[in-house]
């Protein structure tokens, strides 16, 4: 989903895997005089163990954390891709994954991708 800036951007996708439960893993970080519109957010289990999945925006400007997705039960195999919206995130906001009670007592293996449009900003 292009959107019709006329300043300088690009589109990129950053990707991680979180593999400690109950730990953030920040996934994107909104870089210095930017904005970024992000169109996609793809999450999967990359193990034989189900893991619960937790998916938060972080205003770096309020301090305020947000849930985007909470406690979905992923399944060996399973993922979630949500896609066809976009989230507006401003310098020092932060996209971050938390996987948590990974079957057995196991190592969970989250891989995120992100994939956002970041519009550069000229300073002053």
């Amino acid at each position: 989903m292009a959107l019709n800036v006329t300043r300088p951007s690009r589109f990129k996708s950053y990707g991680v895997h979180a593999t400690t439960d109950n730990t953030a893993v920040t996934v994107y970080t909104c870089p210095p005089n930017s904005v970024s519109y992000v169109s996609l957010i793809f999450v999967s289990n990359g193990t034989s163990h189900a893991s619960d999945v937790l998916i938060q925006w972080v205003d770096s400007s309020t301090g305020v954390t947000t849930v985007i997705v909470g406690g979905k039960n992923l399944a060996t195999g399973e993922f979630i891709q949500l896609s066809g919206f976009f989230i507006v995130l401003e310098v020092g906001d932060t996209i971050k994954i938390t996987p948590s009670s990974t079957a057995g007592g196991n190592n969970p293996d989250i891989g995120s991708i992100v994939t956002v449009e970041e519009v550069f900003l000229p300073n002053g």
